[in-house]
C-alpha cells in the first residue's frame, strides 16, 4: 500500500527510488512486522489472559505442562498474523500475484486455526475441529490458491518440479501440480502445527526457513543470480523476499513473548497460516525439495506422528513414548528447553544443507 503510494511519486521526488531495491523493502517490512509485534503484545497478551483465552492442556502429555502451562493465553498466531500483514501491506507490491497467493493462502489457513483455536477454548478440551472438516478446509484454500496462481501468473515453469544438486534436471508434473502443490501447502500447515508443542520450538525453525527463502526467492527472481547459480529464472518472484521478510519480523517479535517460559502460544492460528505459507513459497520459487530440507524438522516432526499412528494400527504398539517425537525427548527425561535448543541446532544445520544445494549443482 505505502509501496505503490511511493511508487506514483517517485517521477517528482527521485530519492524515493530507493524504495524500489528489494533488499531495502525486505529490511522495512521485516523491522515492521516486528515493531508492530512487540508495540501490541504486552497489551496484547494481558487482554487475551484477562478474557481466559487460553487452550487445554493434553492429559497424556508430559506431567509438568499441567503444572507449568495451564492458563497461559493462545491464539498468539493473531498477534503474528497483525505483523505480518503490516509488513507487507506496507511495504510490498500488491499488484504482485505471488503476493496476492501468500495473502490469500495465509488468510484462508489463519482462519481455520482461529475457528479450530476458538472451538478448544469454548468447549475446553484439546478436539477443536474434526479431522475431516479440517483436511477439507485446507484442501479447498490449496487448491483455490493454486488454481489461482495457474490462471493469473506468467509463470512458465510452475508445473515443473526441479531437483537439487542437479542444473537440469526437472519433471514437468502438468496437471498433477495441482493435487501436488495443494498436498505440499496442506503438508506444510499441518506440519508445523504439529511441532508447535514446546515453546518457542516451531517459532525459529520458520525463521530459519523463511530466511533462507528470502534468500531463495530474491535470487531467483534476478536474472544474473539464478544464471549464475543455474537455477531457474522467474520474473517477479523476487518480490517474495518482502513477504519472508514479513515472516521473520513478526516471528522475531512473537519469540520474544514466546520463549521459554512462554507467555502466550501460537495456536493453530498462527501455525496453520505460517505452515501454508511456506508451502507456498516453496512452489513459488520451484524449490519445494529445498524447502522439504530447510524445514526438515517439521519433515521429521509429521513423520513420527505417521509412524506413531500407522505402527498402533497395525501392531498395537507405539513406536515412540509419545508423538510429535519432540513430546517423546520429554518422556525420556530431556528438559524441555533442551529438547527446543538441540531442535533449533538441527534446523540450523538443514537450513545451511538447504542454502548449499543452490550452489552445488
Amino acid at each position: 500500500m505505502l509501496y505503490n503510494f511511493l511508487l506514483s511519486l517517485i517521477d517528482t521526488y527521485s530519492f524515493l527510488n530507493v524504495f524500489k531495491y528489494l533488499t531495502v523493502r525486505t529490511g522495512l517490512a521485516m523491522f515492521t512486522s516486528m515493531f508492530v509485534v512487540f508495540v501490541i503484545g504486552t497489551p496484547f497478551i494481558n487482554f487475551f489472559s484477562s478474557k481466559k483465552i487460553h487452550n487445554p492442556i493434553r492429559e497424556d502429555g508430559p506431567s509438568e505442562h499441567i503444572v507449568k502451562k495451564i492458563g497461559t493465553p493462545t491464539m498468539g498466531g493473531v498477534l503474528i498474523l497483525i505483523g505480518l500483514f503490516s509488513g507487507i501491506l506496507l511495504w510490498g507490491d500488491l499488484s504482485n500475484i505471488y503476493i496476492i497467493f501468500l495473502i490469500f493462502i495465509v488468510s484462508g489457513m489463519g482462519l481455520l486455526g482461529a475457528y479450530d483455536d476458538f472451538k478448544k477454548i469454548k468447549y475446553q478440551n484439546s478436539s477443536g475441529v474434526s479431522f475431516k472438516f479440517k483436511i477439507f478446509t485446507q484442501l479447498s484454500v490449496a487448491v483455490a490458491g493454486v488454481l489461482i496462481l495457474m490462471f493469473y501468473s506468467d509463470h512458465n515453469e510452475l508445473e515443473y518440479l526441479y531437483f537439487p544438486f542437479f542444473k537440469n534436471l526437472f519433471i514437468n508434473l502438468s496437471w498433477f501440480f495441482i493435487p501436488f502443490a495443494a498436498f505440499i501447502i496442506v503438508g506444510s500447515s499441518n506440519a508445523v502445527n504439529l511441532t508447535d508443542g514446546l515453546d518457542g520450538l516451531a517459532t525459529v525453525p520458520v525463521i530459519l526457513v523463511a530466511g533462507c527463502f528470502a534468500f531463495i526467492s530474491y535470487v531467483t527472481g534476478n536474472i544474473v543470480f539464478s544464471d549464475y547459480l543455474h537455477i531457474s529464472y522467474i520474473e517477479g518472484v523476487g518480490e517474495v523476499s518482502v513477504f519472508c521478510g514479513s515472516i521473520i519480523g513478526a516471528c522475531l517479535g512473537f519469540l520474544w513473548f514466546n520463549a521459554p517460559p512462554a507467555k502466550i502460544f501460537m495456536g493453530d492460528t498462527g501455525s496453520l497460516a505460517l505452515g501454508g505459507s511456506l508451502g507456498g513459497i516453496g512452489i513459488i520459487t520451484k524449490h519445494e525439495i529445498v524447502l522439504a530440507i530447510t524445514g526438515g524438522l517439521f519433515v521429521f516432526e509429521a513423520v513420527s506422528v505417521i509412524i506413531q499412528v500407522v505402527s498402533f494400527k497395525l501392531t498395537g504398539k507405539r513406536v515412540f513414548k509419545m508423538a510429535p517425537i519432540h513430546h517423546h525427548y520429554e518422556k525420556k527425561g530431556w528438559a524441555e528447553s533442551t529438547v527446543v535448543i538441540r531442535f533449533w541446532i538441527i534446523s540450523i544445520i538443514l537450513a545451511m544443507i538447504g542454502l548449499a544445494t543452490l550452489k552445488l549443482r
